[in-house]
């Protein structure tokens, strides 16, 4: 339940500044949307939903924002210079705590609202995440190995050129030597997003089912959560510490080339992140 908060979060943080500070703002209409087209509330529980949310929000831009303003002032100065790959990892640390808190207090908000859901909505969910899974597997599975590694690529660079401006072709070489010799693949992509959709899925289930408490449910929840962040296979569980640990080194390698004036423009562009989260925070309810 409380992913969409998330996804739609991180979406927004991708964009411009400027969507930074109306898209939240508008984030409690935009989960409430998202999370209906999943599970199709019914008229008695939108108006529970739709509370939940706005709860979270509020907690959220009053207890979480001034961090994401520190972490962003940490980051510039980090932007500034050169950076190994330990600074990165460090940084990354401190988010994932950041979203473990958020978490504590989504799961809370969500419990009541899962509790409510039925069997009609939750098959409405499984039929909503096979059409997205046909989708992602288009744009992930399909094609040769090259290209998917030019449709990762293109993605890549898209992210990086946001901040950094446009890159020289050796920084392009670089990236796409980091992405061929990344641990990830779709095939993996797959099966992990198919498996934190399963254990959400039979989770809700399971709370709908036993007729639980909201303590019992928000602990349901939030195993759900822990087991997406690290999960119980060893497996698993190492490809995804390998890719933490790479997405750290890759950061670092392709910094330590920048230029002087991509690291300036790397530097505005987080310096205009925080003014628009510190203004978020200030702007009246």
């Amino acid at each position: 339940m409380t992913r969409a908060w998330l996804t739609v979060l991180a979406l927004l943080l991708l964009q411009g500044c400027s969507a930074i500070k109306l898209g939240y703002q508008q984030l409690p209409t935009l989960s409430y949307w998202w999370l209906d087209s999943t599970v199709s509330f019914s008229s008695a529980q939108t108006p529970s939903a739709k509370q939940a949310l706005e709860n979270l929000y509020q907690w959220h831009r009053s207890e979480e924002l001034p961090a994401y303003a520190e972490l962003l002032q940490r980051a510039q100065v980090l932007s500034a210079g050169p950076i190994q790959t330990e600074q990165v990892c460090r940084v990354w640390a401190d988010v994932q705590t950041r979203l473990d808190t958020v978490m504590r207090e989504a799961v809370v908000q969500a419990a009541p609202v899962a509790m409510a859901l039925g069997p009609r909505q939750l098959s409405h969910m499984a039929r909503r995440w096979e059409s997205q899974n046909e989708d992602w597997e288009k744009e992930w599975l399909l094609g040769s190995a090259s290209e998917r590694l030019e449709r990762r690529l293109d993605k890549t660079l898209e992210r990086y050129r946001s901040f950094y401006g446009e890159l020289t072709p050796a920084q392009v070489t670089l990236v796409k030597t980091q992405l061929a010799q990344s641990p990830w693949t779709a095939e993996w992509g797959r099966q992990d997003r198919q498996r934190r959709q399963q254990d959400l899925l039979s989770t809700l289930q399971g709370i709908s089912q036993k007729k639980l408490s909201p303590t019992e449910a928000e602990a349901q929840l939030w195993g759900v959560w822990q087991r997406w962040m690290k999960p119980p296979e060893a497996g698993q569980r190492a490809v995804m510490q390998s890719l933490s640990q790479r997405a750290c080194e890759n950061l670092a390698q392709l910094h330590n080339t920048a230029t002087p004036e991509q690291r300036q423009q790397a530097t505005r562009r987080l310096r205009a992140y925080e003014k628009d989260v510190k203004d978020l925070v200030k702007a009246k309810p």
